[in-house]
């Protein structure tokens, strides 16, 4: 008897699908199964697809793409209808394929099932509708929780914590392809020193692992016996944890097989085609996440080494001052971006402290400020005032960004925002050099922070011949200086107002020791308060979410023992003090001065007063700039303890002309100065001095008289 009847007794035909050529064959049993004339009939891909039932189709597709990637046998059910669209019978289709990648080939049968009646063995043994849907919910969990992990170990605790529908496995096993050995390199489910054999094996081992990383085909044991005839000598290793299945599936990232995943089962499972899939498709996000691990852990690691080649350490031994540094780099790429500080040993014995910000957040940004720093450091190395410094640095900075033309080159153009300043140890003298950079904050010794506005210039690079004028402030013993670039400051949506504003009440809450002894901790919160709980800093853990690079540079002048000063155990409490100039070209100071005299008065209970201290200053520093030619210099002071605190403000010019009372009408715009400060300050004077004179005013916490009340 021919195969051909046989086949036909048994109603069971053959069939052929040609990838390639996109035709299918059918023998006239399998034709006729399809609802066609019993004879041997060619049709393209799509006449067939017709004869198959929509929602089985797509089902018939995962499995044939996952009997094609492991070159086994694909079964699947699949209804015949007919030109109507009604079902005609169910059929079990039989192939296995032959070829590789897209150009393969299908060969199998095709035979009449019939349908199970509800409670038979066979209904049961169907995948239901609620299996497929729990399936499609657990891959995209899963999907989803190997998306967001970003180191090895974290992708590898994602894969222990899977929790498959129907079939859980019991242990689970990582292999990597390392140097051209199996290397596992985590597992879960199993004590310590179980897998110790398994560790470092050689790529030709008689090991399922190594035979799914040399052939990239997965491994599918259902059976003890299974595995004991096919990897005899491993089976003698894996047979005391008891379990009863294994599945070894390749890890393929980018076409490469990165190493092999094993999933061990305590209960018999047969891996059919839908289990099959599962664990195929588990592989594969698997697979893709340690690749996005492994090039994450590499960018890590090259920040890391930029980091620590571009970061210099601070210098800790300056006498009578204490320093804190920290860098953060951004979250985004390669984690390095243009921010920077530094510290240089200057010629005369001083220190200076530099920190800026180069324009972007990637490999540029990282190489100029690694340019601009190295320039900095010859010039102060040159024994150069702080503005000659930054003058240069502008200079080079431009040269590097050369005389273009083209757009491209245009938009490839940086700048760089940076604060000099030259300190000296022994005075705490402070001269500022600053290039469109934030302005420094200083932490007096009672806790307030005030931002001491300087003066400054455009950014480095911008314009290559630019003057930056300088800054004197005296940093008193028991007083801190915060530098930062934006980062620090405007992260979370904030303004540099907000930012700042966010910034005092992190430093004002923050205690220090007399000696600065936890500056570092000072560093810490900072950081910590913009970004959340860090996991790594420049010398540690890198933090998760970063929105900027950061910067910032703490220096602390520390406060002499009480027995240096020959004083009482209990010494006074210095008063908190501050200076700004102002000079006739920059009347919009005026603003900055009117800020000043809020900050310091922050505390002060009486609301009145504060307002009244703002409107004399406003008053008296106008009337310099509107009736001399010279500049006007306020010194603001509250000395004191809580409950009797003076207020004295300073406003001193270069001119002789002493202020007189005048009697301005209802409509007059000026003449009312010596007026408020008659109502509204507690004591007031002029002081003429050698060259110029000295307006001063002073309010007392203990005294609620005066105040804009007064004026009514």
């Amino acid at each position: 008897m021919r195969t051909e009847d046989v086949l036909a007794a048994v109603a069971t035909g053959l069939w052929q699908w040609d990838n390639v050529s996109r035709t299918v064959t059918f023998d006239a049993e399998g034709a006729r199964l399809l609802g066609l004339p019993p004879t041997r009939v060619e049709l393209s891909e799509s006449a067939a697809r017709a004869r198959f039932h929509a929602v089985d189709w797509v089902e018939v597709q995962g499995i044939i793409n996952l009997a094609v990637a492991e070159g086994t046998l694909a079964e699947a059910r699949i209804r015949i209808v007919d030109d109507e669209g009604r079902v005609l019978r169910t059929v079990r289709s039989r192939t296995r394929p032959y070829g590789h990648g897209s150009e393969y080939s299908l060969v199998g049968t095709i035979e009449e099932v019939p349908e199970p009646q509800p409670g038979t063995s066979a209904a049961r043994t169907q995948v239901t509708g609620d299996w497929r849907r729990n399936r499609e919910a657990f891959l995209l969990d899963a999907g989803r929780a190997l998306a967001e992990a970003r180191s090895t170990s974290e992708v590898l605790r994602v894969a222990a914590m899977l929790s498959m529908p129907g079939f859980e496995p019991s242990g689970l096993a990582v292999f990597a392809n390392e140097g051209g050995r199996v290397k596992l390199i985590g597992h879960h489910g199993y004590g310590p020193g179980d897998m110790d054999d398994f560790l470092d094996q050689p790529m030709e081992a008689d090991d399922p692992a190594a035979e799914v990383i040399r052939t990239g085909r997965a491994v599918y044991l259902p059976s003890p016996e299974d595995y004991r005839r096919r990897f005899p000598a491993v089976h003698a290793l894996v047979e005391r944890f008891g379990r009863q299945s294994w599945a070894f599936l390749p890890l393929i990232n980018a076409g490469r097989t990165i190493g092999a995943w094993m999933a061990g089962f305590s209960v018999p499972v047969t891996f059919t085609p839908d289990e099959r899939s599962v664990l195929t498709t588990v592989a594969r996000m698997l697979a893709q996440a340690l690749g996005r691990a492994s090039v994450h852990e590499s960018e890590r690691e090259l920040t890391v080494g930029l980091q620590r080649s571009m970061m210099p350490t601070v210098q800790p031994d300056i006498p009578g001052m204490t320093v804190a540094a920290r860098y953060v780099p951004t979250g985004g790429g390669l984690e390095v971006g243009g921010d920077w500080y530094d510290m240089i040993p200057l010629p005369s014995g001083k220190i200076a402290l530099v920190i800026g910000d180069v324009q972007g957040h990637d490999v540029r940004a990282a190489g100029l400020m690694g340019q601009l720093r190295i320039a900095l450091r010859a010039y102060a190395s040159e024994g150069h005032h702080p503005d000659a410094v930054l003058s240069r640095a502008s200079r080079f900075l431009a040269g590097i960004n050369g005389d273009v033309t083209s757009e491209e080159a245009v938009a490839d153009q940086r700048f760089a925002t940076c604060l000099y300043i030259e300190v000296c140890p022994s005075s705490g003298l402070l001269v500022i050099a600053r290039a469109g950079h934030p302005d420094p904050a200083i932490r007096l010794s009672d806790g307030t922070l005030l931002v001491r506005p300087t003066a400054g210039g455009l950014p480095l690079g911008i314009i290559p011949d630019t003057d930056y004028p300088t800054s004197r402030i005296v940093l008193e013993p028991g007083e801190t200086m915060l530098v930062c670039t934006d980062g620090l400051i405007e992260t979370g949506g904030h303004d540099l107002e907000t930012g700042w504003s966010r910034l005092r009440e992190i430093i004002e809450g923050h205690p220090l020791d007399e000696d600065g002894g936890n500056l570092e901790e000072l560093a810490d919160t900072l950081v910590q308060a913009v970004h959340g709980p860090p996991s790594h800093y420049t010398t540690g853990p890198l933090i998760d979410r970063r929105e900027d690079d950061i910067a910032l540079l703490l220096l602390r002048r520390e406060a002499p023992a009480p027995a240096e000063l020959g004083a009482p155990a209990v010494a006074p409490r210095p008063p908190r003090r501050t200076v700004l100039t102002i000079a006739q070209a920059e009347p919009e100071r005026i603003a900055e001065a009117r800020r000043q005299i809020r900050d310091l008065m922050h505390d002060w209970p009486d609301g009145d007063q504060t307002d009244s201290a703002v409107l004399m200053v406003s008053e008296m520093v106008t009337n310099v700039l509107v009736h001399t030619d010279g500049d006007a210099v306020l010194t603001a002071e509250i000395s004191g303890r809580a409950g009797g605190r003076r207020m004295r403000v300073d406003v001193a010019d270069g001119s002789d002309e002493l202020p007189h009372r005048r009697h301005p009408g209802e409509m007059a715009s000026s003449g009312r100065g010596l007026v408020l400060m008659e109502l509204l300050a507690g004591a007031w004077g002029v002081d003429p001095r050698g060259e110029g004179k000295n307006i001063w005013f002073e309010l007392y916490e203990a005294d609620s008289d005066a105040g804009f009340e007064a004026i009514t």
